[in-house]
């Protein structure tokens, strides 16, 4: 268990970090333009940028628990986060020094209620791999385990002893600084801080519940019953528990080793085209994704010969043996970070798919708002402006064509395509940041397997399949959208008799968002004069006050403080929004 004081010192360690940026960045981006210094502010923002970005890998790396987490999911945040952190985060890797094996014993023998030696014959205290939320080792099943299982070899997952406490503590202070930033109106009107920090934990705390990431691997496996593409490992249910996890040995070639995929006979570029396929099944046919795909986390299983029931690799919960089994399968591992997209929520990114493939700018937006992501308030001339930019300048082009372009134009578009997204009121809708991370990831792995990897191209046959499926539903749609009309129609005339009623007694009212939100700057503004002609009056007579009545003209030099401040800086904070 942390001690208490370990604990207390990273709460504050934490905070100490988040204050002092979140001062540095509201000077240099809020206060510094208000007066007239913008240009000022922005000639070392990038260098600045790239900074907070690196401190905060350093913070990350040194302090362990939810830290890295918290870096990778802010490396996914191209929409509110400037290009310079998000690029410094990208690489923030979940490794970190093993715990002792006497602690990783201990605590798996108090979960499992027995000694090592009698629930595994074998035990390897060398660890497979380690993470900031736990560990794994090799272990052989012991034989009454491996007669009901079929095979022997396992990986046993063992949380990090007192993980759960750090969990809390970096949850807390995470709640503290979106409280934080909650607080500040430009933050605010573009991303709810509190709303995204509480589904990262809701992400977290299922990630160190090892019953749920059990659950998960066996849904995963169902979802592919039947799939020759896809596997996943068998759970051990006799030796799983909310801490101990233990799964087959399904180790094979990772999905990044070039050099073993091609001694083994298997083509890159082909492992890439399926790996995108079966990632969109996941997405647009099933709902439920891997949402943490790197290349740790995936194998390539050759099974030309995968006949032997005996051996590890062969034993995932893949019903494939009954028809003909392509040269390789992929098997996932680790779901304790999954993602679901609801069926509303699948339906508008087929839209928002449809729109990409049709390189339609105006139409992608229109998805983007049907999804839920941009608000109703939100103006989207300059945002279908640039995704028309976008797709008229790199559509169609994979991303060894993109690396070709001048590196000045890429750039430069980079930064105003950046500006305008976001410029615009974002709210993201559950898990949608989970399916920007595993898109992410997809696209980085497909094209280090393929350089000449085309996301565009591995789009198309989605599209292509959606646009028949909308067309087969063409007549219902008609149907619906008929029957719509007709109880428009038949609601009509009673409709309109109500509002005769209300023209005849006076109580039909307008309302416009824009003039209501103009109005109340307008009444800010007054505010803001009355409080600057009080600060000219303390602070004038205080000073003629000062030689004859020092104690009144330093108490008014002071009050005028209050009202100065008022003036500079009314309208910056508050939770109050008004549509833009």
């Amino acid at each position: 268990m942390p001690d208490v004081g370990n604990t207390r010192a990273r709460y504050r360690r934490i905070l100490r970090f988040a204050a002092r940026y979140i001062v540095q960045t509201w000077w240099y981006e809020l206060v510094l333009p208000r007066i007239g210094l913008g240009k000022v502010a922005a000639r070392g923002r990038e260098a600045r940028l790239t900074t907070i970005a690196r401190r905060f890998h350093a913070l990350a790396v040194d302090l362990g628990g939810l830290m890295i987490k918290v870096g990778q999911y802010m490396s996914s945040r191209l929409d509110v986060l400037p290009p310079e952190i998000t690029r410094e985060l990208a690489g923030l890797q979940d490794e970190v020094p093993p715990v002792p094996f006497d602690a990783i014993r201990q605590l798996a023998e108090a979960e499992l209620g027995m000694p090592l030696e009698r629930a595994y014959a074998s035990f390897d205290p060398t660890p497979l791999a380690a993470a900031s939320l736990g560990q794994a080792h090799r272990a052989t099943l012991s034989p009454i385990d491996a007669a009901d299982m079929g095979y022997d070899e396992a990986v046993v997952k063992v949380q990090r002893p007192g993980i759960e406490t750090i969990v809390d503590v970096d949850l807390s202070a995470l709640r503290r600084v979106a409280g934080w930033l909650n607080r500040v109106r430009f933050v605010a009107n573009h991303v709810d801080a509190p709303a995204l920090v509480e589904e990262f934990a809701t992400t977290s705390l299922e990630e160190i519940d090892y019953l749920h990431e059990a659950a998960n691997a066996e849904r995963f496996a169902a979802s592919f019953a039947g799939d020759p593409r896809v596997a996943a490992p068998e759970v051990v249910w006799e030796r799983t528990t909310r801490r101990v996890l233990t799964l087959a040995d399904v180790t094979a070639i990772k999905i990044n080793d070039l050099e073993a995929l091609r001694a083994a006979g298997i083509d890159p570029k082909a492992v890439a085209k399926q790996f995108a396929t079966v990632m969109f099944d996941q997405l647009f046919r099933d709902g439920f994704f891997h949402a943490d795909p790197h290349p740790g986390n995936i194998f390539v299983t050759p099974v030309e010969r995968a006949t032997d029931a005996a051996s590890p690799a062969s034993r995932v919960t893949d019903a494939a043996s009954a028809r003909p089994s392509p040269a390789y399968r992929l098997t996932f591992i680790d779901f304790g970070m999954m993602g679901e997209v609801p069926d509303g929520l699948r339906r508008g990114l087929q839209q928002l798919m449809l729109a990409v493939a049709a390189r339609d700018g105006k139409r992608l937006v229109e998805s983007i708002r049907s999804v839920g992501i941009l608000l109703p308030s939100a103006e989207t001339a300059e945002l279908e402006r640039a995704m028309s930019e976008l797709f008229a300048r790199f559509g169609g082009m994979g991303l060894a064509e993109v690396r070709q372009v001048d590196e000045r134009e890429l750039r430069s578009f980079a930064i105003e395509f950046g500006e305008v997204v976001r410029a615009l009121p974002f709210t993201l809708p559950d898990n949608f940041l989970l399916i920007i991370r595993a898109m992410s990831l997809t696209s980085g792995m497909c094209s280090s397997l393929d350089p000449d990897f085309n996301m565009w191209d591995a789009v198309e046959p989605y599209a292509a399949q959606l646009l028949r499926d909308e067309r087969g539903n063409f007549v219902q749609a008609l149907g619906q959208q008929a029957l719509s009309y007709a109880s428009t129609l038949a609601a009509l005339p009673q409709r309109m008799d109500a509002l005769a009623d209300r023209v005849e007694q006076g109580r039909l009212t307008a309302t416009s968002p824009k003039i209501e939100h103009r109005m109340v700057r307008l009444e800010n503004a007054a505010q803001r004069v009355v409080s600057a002609v009080l600060f000219v009056g303390l602070f004038l007579g205080g000073v003629l006050l000062r030689n004859d009545e020092p104690v009144w003209g330093i108490t008014l030099m002071v009050l005028s403080v209050i009202p100065f401040l008022h003036a500079v800086f009314a309208g910056l904070f508050g939770r109050r929004r008004g549509p833009r």
